[in-house]
């Protein structure tokens, strides 16, 4: 059988699905690297069926790949960019012509920018807050009534460290994910008493190719060194099976994130852009 070469754990799980007859889908937003590949398979190990979603085809086709004949679970590849306000409606509309339920949905797709708010490409910002903010926001609300009413499932948000200060010389990137935590901590209380949870992951500096587009690495923010996706990953799928609401990988981040809660704001904002190069 295909599945008894990934252990016991994975064969119980799908024989809880097959039982059930309701297939666990995980759908996972910008899942063609990084972070994003790492919880596709990680959620693939644990017998979840997986639709992964992404602007880069052939990368998605061939981790989609990668990971069926590992697991041997189900995957689906939609292509498509979701700084198009049109996407995340012609996502849900395409999963429910697939007779697609998604019991766990990955907002994991976004991107910063490193520069000074008032000489960075104007419409780059705007789609930064489109896919970071936007896309995210629609497919909760596209994909949680669905949970709720089955009462199974969840969703883990994407957010960052940067969630807990202010940051300048990348500003626009630390507010949107701002955003996403707090939308996630009100969303993980309205939606447990439904049995559906919502957990934000907040990972500090990652090794991904989030460094090349935002322009970070090398700053201060990498100089104390950077966890690997993959670690970022299983905390953030442990912390969301535990039911947390919020997920901070790393010893170091988590007093980092403490810090920035207590420290004067305009301390915490200093040393932000510090980290970052400002000068």
């Amino acid at each position: 059988m295909r599945y008894e070469a990934q252990g016991v754990a994975l064969e119980e799980n799908w024989e809880k699905m097959v039982m059930t007859k309701e297939p666990r889908w995980a759908l996972i937003t910008g899942a063609s690297s990084g972070i994003g590949a790492e919880l596709a398979r990680v959620f693939a190990g644990r017998g979840y069926s997986l639709v992964l979603t992404a602007r880069r085809h052939e990368r998605l086709e061939a981790l989609g790949a990668e990971i069926g004949q590992a697991h041997g679970v189900p995957v689906e590849v939609v292509a498509l960019d979701l700084e198009d306000r049109q996407a995340p409606q012609d996502l849900h509309e395409l999963l429910l012509e697939r007779k697609i339920a998604v019991h766990t949905l990955v907002n994991n797709a976004g991107f910063g920018l490193r520069g000074y708010f008032a000489s960075l490409p104007h419409e780059k910002q705007l789609a930064m807050i489109d896919l970071n903010v936007t896309a995210l926001t629609s497919l909760c609300r596209l994909m949680l009534p669905g949970m709720i009413e089955r009462r199974r499932g969840g969703i883990l948000n994407v957010a960052s460290i940067a969630a807990f200060q202010a940051g300048p010389s990348m500003a626009v990137y630390y507010a949107t994910k701002a955003f996403v935590l707090s939308l996630s901590e009100a969303l993980h209380d309205e939606a447990k008493p439904h049995g559906v949870t919502v957990t934000a992951l907040c990972p500090g500096p990652t090794e991904s190719e989030f460094g090349k587009t935002a322009g970070p690495k090398g700053t201060g923010l990498f100089k104390g060194g950077a966890m690997s996706a993959a670690e970022v990953a299983r905390a953030g799928i442990e912390g969301y099976e535990a039911r947390r609401a919020i997920v901070i990988p790393g010893a170091g981040n988590r007093i980092g994130a403490v810090a920035a809660k207590f420290a004067p704001r305009f301390m915490s904002r200093r040393i932000a852009g510090l980290l970052q190069g400002m000068r």
